[in-house]
Parts: structure tokens; C-alpha cells; sequence
């Protein structure tokens, strides 16, 4: 019996080196059409934090109350992703991924003609309810593609996607959203995702439904016995909430600290994501050879960065450098641990993934609640990078505390 996952096709093109292990010299295909999926939802989490002033004097709210809709997407990741995975268990892989395109493509609509706060609150909660689903199957579905020699790389380019959208489909989103008004960008993501639906429909091979009739929820769910998995999952926690937390406010920090115009914040935010990019592909490659090393050395850098910006935001020049380094740093360990929360779920690897991504999100969610109460502080708009500096420290703690207990597996 094929435990579940095993059946999507082997990798591509597989070398085998000195100790006989596998090496695959290139990803397969579907890798990279599940990262366009990730590309269109990366871009619809990311833009809000560039149009927050225009959607909060449109639907008149303050901008820390606007806020309010990246953690509602946020929190509706976290209750979306294992419910809807749990929902759709028995259901061929390839149409969850449909399925999740389509809500996700009528959300955005929803979003795009809205006109009260509360209705663009639930729109983006059905919205990223959608998002979950889908990046949590995705997951599963590349990281079983590639075989156990790349899944780490792999699930680096899946996110890899979503970084991207921070370099290209977020800075055209504020650009647009500054042009056209912001409801433009949320048409744009409308058609583009209802035209990546028929993609994947095509593209997604048929078996990675990968034999979901020999799976049960009661076997899922005996993956939350492995304690390596909730530390990989705390880790999760933090790592997104350290950097988040500060994301979610960057534009305030770099208009009224900072002191730049409005129409360079997008540049800035593409140098994020150009950042975040780099780093989701490098830590991927570096995940797969020193995993444990990745996870520590990640956060820690992160750490001093988001100090460092608490310190010298007041300089334009200095506040552009670390706000790229944070997106180099910041979420480099990320496919490292989503790798690490697929294998340490055993025979479970769907709630491994779809855990890692609520775990993200839920660090994102009280993150960015948190910073918005630093905002409206004293501390103005330096309270949400100080808040992020806290929340990154901490995930050192579980990481720390994997790579000891591997070190002590091996050792006996």
C-alpha cells in the first residue's frame, strides 16, 4: 500500500551520486505551475500593505483599522487551511487546487465592487480561506514531485511564487492602485487567477490525487503526536510574525519616519521582494544540505535587522538597505520549515503542510494585531518593527531545540 503522496510521478531526470543517493538535476514542471498559483495569491496577501492609505480614506477608516484586512486574510488562512484540506481529502489533488482558484477568482470580484468596510472584511476572509486550501495541497504536490533530495528546493520555488509577486505583482499593484484607484488591482487578480484555474486544470497531472481513498482524517490527525513537528510549527509561528508584523506597517514607517515620497514606497516594497525572493531560493538549496543551520542562522540575522531598523529608520538610506536585507533574511528559513513540517507529519504529509501554512499565518495574524496596537502607541511608527524584533528572537527557542534533539537522534 502507497502511503499518501507516493503516487504522484517520480521526479525528473534523476542522477545518483557517489553514495548512491538521489540527485535530481531539475524540477519537475508542475513545480512551477503551482508557483504561478502561488504568484497570484502572494500578490493579493502583499498589495494591501501599499494601498492601505487609499482603501482606509475610501472606506473611511483610519489606516491601522484597514490593517485590519491583512489579518482577517491572515486569520482566515489559519481556519481555511486545514479545514479546507481536511474537506477535500478524498478529493483528487489536482481539482482542489481548481476548486480554490475558482473562490479565490470570485472573492476578488467581491473585493473589486465592494463598498463597505465589513464586506471587503469577508471577502477577503472567503479569499484567503481559498488561499490556504491551495497552498497547502500545493505543497504536498510539489514536495512529492521532487522526490525527498529536492523538497526542499522545490517547495522554495512554490514559494519562491509568492516572493515574486512582492517584486512584480505587488509594486504594479500600488502603481495601479495609485492610477486607477484601488479596486483595479483586485480586477486585475480576478481575470489573471480565472485564466490560472484553466492552467492548472490542464496542467496538473491526474494522479496527484496520489490515492486519497486509503486516507482518513483519524489518520491525518495522528501527526499531531511528533513533538518536532509543533516546534517546526511554533518556529512558523515566529519567523512570520517577526517580519509581518513590521511588513504590515511599512509604508507609515517609510512616508512619516523615514521621509520618503509616496510614490517611491512601491520601489522599496519591490526591493522587499526582490530580497524575499533571493532568499526563498537560496534557503530552499541550503535546506536541503543544512537544514538545521538554516533555521538558526535565519532568524537570528532577522533579528538584528529588525533592531537595526528600529534604530535607524529616521535615515532613508539606511531604512531601504534593511527593509531589503529583511526580505533576503526574513523568509529564507521558510521552505526549510515547511519541508521540515511535511516530513516530521509521517505518514500525513497534507496536515504537515496545511499546519505550516495556518502556522504562518497565524504568526502573521497576531503579528500584525499587535503592531497595530504599537502603532497607535507611543511608539509610534517604530512600535511595529520593535514588536518584530521580540517576535523574531523567539523563534531561535524551537530551532534551537530541533537541531539539539536531531544532533542527539543521530548521535544514538
Amino acid at each position: 500500500m502507497t502511503t499518501r503522496g507516493e503516487a504522484l510521478h517520480a521526479p525528473a531526470d534523476v542522477r545518483v551520486d557517489a553514495l548512491g543517493q538521489p540527485k535530481p538535476s531539475r524540477l519537475p514542471a508542475v513545480v512551477y505551475v503551482l508557483a504561478l498559483g502561488t504568484f497570484l495569491m502572494g500578490t493579493t496577501e502583499f498589495v494591501v500593505a501599499g494601498l492601505l492609505p487609499e482603501i482606509a480614506s475610501d472606506v473611511q477608516v483610519s489606516v491601522a483599522r484597514a490593517g485590519l484586512l491583512i489579518t482577517v486574510f491572515a486569520v482566515g488562512m489559519i481556519i481555511g487551511a486545514p479545514l479546507m484540506a481536511m474537506l477535500t481529502l478524498r478529493l483528487p489533488k489536482r481539482w482542489t487546487l481548481v476548486l480554490a482558484l475558482g473562490i479565490f477568482a470570485v472573492g476578488h470580484v467581491i473585493l473589486a465592487l465592494g463598498s463597505s468596510f465589513a464586506l471587503l472584511l469577508v471577502a477577503r476572509f472567503v479569499t484567503a480561506l481559498a488561499t490556504g486550501a491551495f497552498w497547502a495541497v500545493a505543497n504536498v504536490v510539489a514536495a512529492r514531485a521532487a522526490g525527498p533530495a529536492a523538497s526542499s528546493r522545490a517547495l522554495g520555488v512554490v514559494g519562491a511564487g509568492a516572493m515574486l509577486a512582492n517584486v512584480v505583482g505587488v509594486p504594479l499593484g500600488s502603481f495601479a492602485g495609485q492610477l486607477m484607484g484601488w479596486r483595479g488591482p483586485f480586477w486585475a487578480l480576478a481575470v489573471l487567477s480565472a485564466a490560472a484555474t484553466v492552467l492548472i486544470a490542464r496542467k496538473v497531472p491526474r494522479d496527484t490525487g496520489d490515492g486519497s481513498q486509503a486516507v482518513s482524517v483519524r489518520s491525518e490527525l495522528s501527526a499531531v503526536r511528533s513533538g518536532r513537528l509543533w516546534l517546526a510549527l511554533a518556529a512558523c509561528v515566529t519567523t512570520a510574525g517577526g517580519v509581518m508584523s513590521t511588513y504590515t506597517y511599512i509604508s507609515p514607517l517609510l512616508t512619516d519616519r523615514a521621509h520618503l515620497a509616496a510614490g517611491i514606497v512601491p520601489l522599496v516594497l519591490a526591493g522587499f521582494g526582490v530580497g524575499a525572493l533571493a532568499g526563498f531560493l537560496v534557503g530552499g538549496r541550503l535546506g536541503d544540505r543544512r537544514p538545521y543551520m538554516t533555521t538558526i542562522v535565519a532568524p537570528a540575522v532577522t533579528t538584528l535587522l529588525l533592531l537595526a531598523l528600529c534604530l535607524l529608520s529616521g535615515q532613508a538610506a539606511p531604512t531601504i538597505v534593511l527593509v531589503v536585507l529583511l526580505g533576503l533574511f526574513g523568509l529564507g528559513a521558510n521552505p526549510v520549515l515547511i519541508a521540515l513540517g511535511v516530513r516530521f507529519a509521517g505518514k500525513a504529509p497534507t496536515l504537515g503542510s496545511v499546519l505550516t501554512v495556518s502556522a504562518f499565518n497565524l504568526g502573521t495574524a497576531v503579528g500584525s494585531w499587535i503592531a497595530g496596537i504599537a502603532l497607535e502607541s507611543s511608539l509610534g511608527t517604530t512600535g511595529p518593527a520593535a514588536v518584530g524584533t521580540v517576535i523574531a528572537a523567539l523563534t531561535l527557542i524551537p530551532t534551537i531545540t530541533i537541531a539539539l534533539t536531531q544532533r542527539r537522534s543521530t548521535a544514538l
